[in-house]
């Protein structure tokens, strides 16, 4: 029996995986593992075997880890950040093997399978590498939602955001947003600069964005350059004639016509747009191709 994890800070999803496919699925808490002390990291990972064992299901052969940011350094089995965790799993899992990794080879995974390839995140925020078939070999860095993120949900919010708050977005939508949402200057700066997760606070508004493509010029126009931003500053550094591209995550999946009908005058080709990589994950473990 494997365990295939995904780790994010406002969900976990864990499936419980038997070599002939049969699958339990359970899902908990986030856990921010760099940050998080070992007592609230034992209870969501408590939680989770507690569902577990009602399944019938109390030791595991393999455990795979996977969350944003989770490298193993050379030499190092178990990530920094991974301490703490790895402490807690190996409490109540103490013969299985542990795997940690990063979202980014998680997607890998996920889209390209043992093959090579590039894959790409387009969620909140955005990421991509050139995978071969086992490893990432090459990462065009993020940057984030301050310096980078193109393509991804939040990049499209603070742009937006920007241009609401200088008064550039056009009638009726600007009017229209501000009775949406509480938008006045205050709420937004404590949001962005003070707030928790300014990302996903960005990244929140794409939806009602997005919603508006058809019906407004200026709404279409900055969600194309969103994404074309993506194509010109991370995509095209790599092969994009030799590979394939693979896309993981809700907000490419979302946007998955228009997101194949811009990468055309660029010569990319997406083999596979999904909403999670959870499916592929299966299949990589199962060792399908």
């Amino acid at each position: 029996m494997k365990l295939i994890v995904e780790s994010g800070a406002t969900k976990t999803d864990w499936l419980a995986l038997a070599e002939d496919g049969c699958r339990v699925s359970v899902r908990t808490g986030g856990m921010n593992i760099s940050s998080m002390p070992q007592e609230a990291v034992n209870e969501v990972v408590e939680s989770a075997v507690a569902e577990f064992r009602k399944s019938g299901i109390s030791q595991f052969e393999s455990i795979h880890f996977y969350a944003a940011g989770l490298i193993c350094q050379p030499g190092e089995s178990v990530p920094a950040m991974a301490q703490t965790l790895d402490v807690v799993l190996r409490g109540f899992f103490p013969d299985a093997s542990i795997e940690y990794a990063s979202d980014t080879l998680a997607a890998a995974r996920a889209v390209c399978g043992h093959q090579p390839g590039i894959a790409a995140i387009l969620g909140t925020g955005s990421n991509s590498c050139l995978y071969d078939g086992g490893k990432i070999v090459r990462n065009v860095r993020s940057g984030g939602f301050i310096l980078g993120d193109e393509g991804g949900a939040a990049r499209l919010g603070k742009l937006f955001m920007s241009d609401f708050l200088k008064g550039l977005v056009p009638e009726p939508v600007a009017g229209e947003f501000a009775r949406d949402f509480e938008v006045d200057y205050m709420t937004v700066v404590k949001n962005v600069y003070k707030g928790g997760t300014p990302a996903g606070y960005l990244g929140s508004f794409a939806p009602w964005i997005t919603s508006r493509y058809e019906s407004c010029d200026y709404i279409k126009e900055l969600v194309d350059n969103n994404f074309r931003d993506f194509f010109e500053r991370a995509l095209k550094q790599y092969d994009t004639d030799l590979y394939p591209v693979g896309v993981v995550g809700g907000f490419g999946y979302a946007n998955k016509d228009i997101l194949r009908r811009l990468s055309e005058p660029y010569g990319i080709k997406f083999s596979k747009i999904i909403k999670a990589p959870i499916e592929g994950l299966v299949d990589y473990h199962l060792g399908r191709d």
